[in-house]
């Protein structure tokens, strides 16, 4: 028989703040909960928690603040990865009697309460998020007041510290700094869900010296996990039709792309299931309400890309289904450790995806810096005058405005740059590109993904192979996956759920912003225009058959533009759903325009056969009259995919013309709407540059048609 542990007056104190916080008098520690407090509270050390959810980490961290403040510390500093996490942490924190407060991107406008109750001693926890650390007036403002008073800081989801971890943020790399910047008295806790071994050490290394480091076992004994390969998309969709009513409880349908998501919630909804889509483009605001829909159970799932994720806490969540398999074992452990928190069953089954393998190559090195673009901004920055905002480095270095603020993270973080007020500016720091650091972190990516593979064709425990890839040495057979206990789930696909999944799959048609604005700085590259188009050179909104990344046609089109692809013309199938999107376009009004009274073509030199029969196949059909193609200037459009909106247009400007036979077809249509076709729109500027072309010939309003929209 185990002894009880010895009740020391910390331990007692400890106690009595858990049962408080719980609600339960009987409440005790887990595992591992208290000597993670004791060592922060009694030993003032630096602790790594790495522990399943639903363990209780939080319990940890707020216990030990309490304690901590009842013996005159300051308050702690909670650097926390995601809003949800954030607004979830607040509530916690509030219910269970710790005065919380937040700084984050969402309430800019509270910042000065949180200042004043700071200054009164009222806050006993503040979370902030990554990016703040990086902001220059929290910087001046905040910083150093907090660094002073701080009692105790925690770093959250600590695996996105290491480089090795699945989430690459270079926010996070900057908490070694602030962790250097405290006194050795004031304790430091890091905790996480996803850390394999290569991760922990990269953590310990970050957080100093005498690291106190508390593994439980990862196994989460509530998942019943399983794996059904459907030949396509349409079958995974027609699985869910018919089979999402059936799963325990509400739950969350994760997708690997956005389109894939508002695909897939709009034709379960269409079905008559209470779904909803939440991705990186959801609105914040709109992202709490569906967050607070799915905890109240008012619907049955969210479809959701990893912008759900880490921090949102439904104890009782009852299933996750995935739609293409995450890029490693240890991002689906996170992902999967959503459901069954706080109940005895969950449902977790994965519907891998024939499409995943190009998902996962794209993301794996999309954040990972090029020495070329890094040197080209810091030779920007290093030039003499005031600071530079980003829309002025955009004219300046060939990088969209995502990767380009990504960059300047990395650059600041390993100090060659820094955020001031109206922009950035160089430190005069030598920066040196990592090449064998960024080699390692590539072939780390591919390492996991060729892991998840194995995850999916596992004849073993499932449980047991995840926990094992996070390094788990108690990792062993679960006996409820399906490996251990035989297939779980239903196989069967209801009758017309096929139909009814193809056909959503098939709708074709999706609407082409029109551009309104000219990039700044344009003249620096030689391009003589600024502000608003001129309403006789803009070209209409316009419409597309499909983005290359839709599971229905996008599934059709994404082997036409893929490297080394062959040209050849149009499938027929491809060109009757064009004309359906002519036809719902036409329906809708054609823009206010009128019916197009011609069809015009945009030369490709990638895909002529393609865009060619693309172009004739429309007139032919639509029965109007096709005109031709603009001409090839100076060598015709340079750019390529991937740059900046400057960039793009400067690569197109003046590079295609409409030349005189093309200017004396037009003729008989002047003042009339023309179709404009494209095989593949990016940036837009190709379509907006030819359409002010036709329009400056005589043509009317230009109204873009093309197969593809990348992105």
């Amino acid at each position: 028989m185990t002894s009880s542990p010895a009740l020391t007056d910390t331990r007692i104190q400890a106690l009595e703040v858990l049962r408080r916080l719980v609600g339960n008098p009987d409440a005790d520690f887990h595992d591992g909960q208290f000597e993670a407090i004791e060592a922060l509270v009694d030993g003032g050390r630096r602790a790594l928690v790495v522990q399943r959810t639903g363990w209780g980490k939080s319990a940890v961290y707020f216990v030990a603040s309490l304690l901590l403040r009842a013996r005159g510390a300051g308050p702690t500093l909670i650097v926390s990865p995601l809003l949800a996490l954030m607004r979830d942490q607040v509530a916690a924190a509030e219910r269970a009697g710790v005065r919380a407060m937040a700084i984050n991107s969402a309430n800019a406008t509270e910042w000065g309460e949180v200042s004043a109750a700071l200054d009164a001693d009222e806050v006993d926890v503040l979370l902030v998020s990554p990016e703040r650390l990086t902001n220059p007036s929290f910087q001046e403002a905040h910083l150093p007041q907090l660094v002073r008073r701080t009692g105790l800081l925690v770093v959250d989801e600590a695996h996105c510290i290491s480089d090795w971890g699945h989430d690459f943020r270079p926010d996070y790399r900057r908490i070694a700094a602030l962790i250097a910047q405290l006194p050795p008295t004031v304790p430091v806790l890091a905790t996480t869900a996803t850390a394999n071994s290569r991760v922990v050490a990269d953590i310990e290394e970050q957080l100093g010296v005498g690291v106190l480091t508390i593994r439980g076992s990862l196994a989460r004994e509530s998942l019943r996990l399983g794996v059904l390969r459907l030949p396509e998309s349409r079958d995974r969709l027609a699985w869910l039709l018919t089979h999402l009513a059936g799963l325990p409880g509400s739950g969350i349908i994760y997708t690997l792309t956005v389109s894939a998501a508002e695909d897939t919630a709009r034709l379960l909804a269409e079905a008559g299931h209470a779904v909803r889509a939440y991705t990186g483009r959801t609105d914040p605001a709109d992202r709490e309400a569906l967050e607070d829909a799915l905890k109240t159970n008012r619907v049955k799932a969210l479809v959701a890309t990893s912008a759900l994720g880490m921090g949102f806490d439904k104890p009782d969540l009852g299933f996750v289904i995935h739609l293409g398999a995450p890029s490693s074992p240890v991002a689906y452990y996170q992902q999967v450790g959503r459901a069954g928190r706080g109940s005895a069953n969950a449902d977790v089954l994965l519907l891998p995806g024939s499409e995943d393998a190009e998902i996962w190559k794209y993301f794996a090195t999309a954040s990972m810096p090029s020495p070329e673009k890094a040197a080209a901004v810091l030779a920007v920055l290093g030039e003499a005058g005031p600071a530079r905002s980003v829309p002025a480095l955009e004219a300046r270095v060939d990088l969209r405005r995502t990767p380009l603020e990504l960059l300047l993270k990395v650059l600041a973080v390993d100090g060659a740059v820094r955020r001031v007020s109206g922009g950035w500016e160089s430190t005069g720091r030598p920066w040196v590109y990592d090449a064998d650091r960024y080699a390692r972190i590539a072939q780390a990516r591919v390492d996991e993904a060729d892991s998840m593979i194995v995850y999916e064709q596992t004849a073993g425990c499932r449980m047991e192979y995840l926990a094992a890839a996070l390094d788990d040495p108690t990792a062993a057979p679960c006996g409820r996956c399906d490996s251990c206990a035989g297939r779980w789930f239903p196989v069967d696909v209801g009758a017309g759920a096929q139909e009814t999944a193809g056909a959503s799959l098939r709708q074709a048609g999706l609407p082409l912003d029109a551009r309104t604005m000219w990039p700044t700085g344009m003249d620096r590259l030689g391009v003589p225009v600024k502000g608003k188009l001129k309403p006789g050179e803009a070209v209409a909104g316009g419409r597309a058959l499909a983005r290359l990344t839709d599971l229905g046609w996008g599934n059709a089109l994404r082997p036409l533009f893929a490297a080394g692809a062959p040209d050849a013309p149009i499938d027929p199938a491809m060109a009757r759903a064009v004309i359906d999107v002519l036809r719902d376009w036409g329906q809708a009004g054609w823009e206010g325009q009128g019916r197009p009274a011609a069809v015009v073509s945009v030369p490709s030199r990638g895909k002529p056969a393609l865009t060619g029969s693309f172009a004739r196949s429309v007139a032919e059909i639509g029965r109007l009259p096709y005109l031709g193609e603009l001409s090839p200037q100076f060598g015709g459009p340079a750019g390529v995919r991937g740059g900046n909106s400057a960039y793009r247009l400067a690569a197109v400007w003046d590079r295609l013309v409409v030349g005189p036979e093309l200017a004396q077809a037009l003729e008989p249509h002047a003042g009339a709407p023309v179709l404009l076709l494209d095989d593949l729109v990016d940036s837009r500027w190709t379509l907006t540059v030819a359409g002010r072309a036709l329009r400056l010939a005589g043509a009317g309003q230009v109204l873009p048609l093309v197969l593809a929209q990348a992105g």
